[in-house]
């Protein structure tokens, strides 16, 4: 997280220790809503579903928001492999393994979402946040896609949801609340808590958890589909850093809050 002048630290009230009060924490979705790296993804999941099961990968599943743990079933279902308890351990390996080696494809043949970093260091500079991410990936994974477009320093991965842990996404999203509150102390629940990201099935994670919701419509959800699943806020992508701090900051004003 980075303060106005850029150095890493976060803004924010003071204790008396000197550190600062964590007073909002904001999840990011990362695929379609920071980067784009579908192509490399997609290689890494075939390299991985031939180690695994000895057999090329033939029908494709589609993502769509959904977290690594539940992909790899219907892959495994879709192209006639018998799933038992061994193949989900084995699967998430080996897709560590084979995404991490194609890493320095990611600039490449990836991109960065329009706006993005910007959005991210706009937001670190607000009093008292901490970003993380609330994603589909598996963590190691998470951290070479942001890590790749620079995106990682804004970004504490210590409190964060991922695709290896077999939650509802909306559950996960409770958990991460409890992990910034083990780190950082304080109270994270809906009046604090802000969930960014570009598909419907985001937006219905956050508010079955009571979040709030901004959504980016650079995924494959319409802005009337964002809006029709109950999101707060819905821009079309993250081109507009103040517009971003703006919704942020009003959706975890302490007025807000209090009501």
């Amino acid at each position: 997280m980075a303060d106005g002048d850029g150095d890493g630290r976060t803004l924010g009230i003071r204790t008396h220790s000197g550190r600062p009060t964590i007073s909002r924490l904001v999840l990011w979705n990362i695929d379609l809503t920071l980067v784009d790296v579908s192509i490399v993804t997609r290689d890494a999941y075939a390299e991985a579903f031939r180690q695994v099961t000895g057999r090329p990968l033939v029908k494709l599943t589609q993502h769509n928001g959904r977290p690594d743990s539940e992909i790899v079933f219907e892959m495994l279902a879709l192209n006639g492999v018998v799933a038992d308890d061994g193949h989900l351990p084995k699967f998430l390996d080996a897709l560590a393994e084979t995404f991490g080696a194609r890493r320095k494809r990611l600039a490449k043949d990836g991109r960065m979402m329009p706006g993005a970093a910007d959005a991210l260091k706009a937001v670190a500079r607000l009093d008292g946040v901490v970003q993380s991410v609330l994603t589909g990936t598996i963590k190691s994974n998470a951290v070479h896609k942001l890590t790749a477009f620079g995106l990682d320093r804004h970004v504490d991965f210590e409190v964060g949801g991922y695709g290896e842990e077999v939650y509802p996404k909306a559950t996960l999203l409770q958990v991460a609340q409890g992990r910034a509150r083990q780190k950082h102390g304080g109270t994270f629940d809906g009046g604090n808590t802000v969930m960014i990201g570009d598909s419907a099935r985001d937006v219905q994670a956050a508010k079955i958890a009571g979040a709030s919701m901004i959504a980016v419509a650079t995924g494959r959800s319409l802005p009337a589909e964002l809006h029709e699943a109950g999101a707060d806020v819905v821009l079309p992508d993250l081109s507009n850093p103040s517009e971003v701090v703006a919704a942020v900051a009003g959706l975890t004003s302490p007025a807000r809050r209090a009501g």
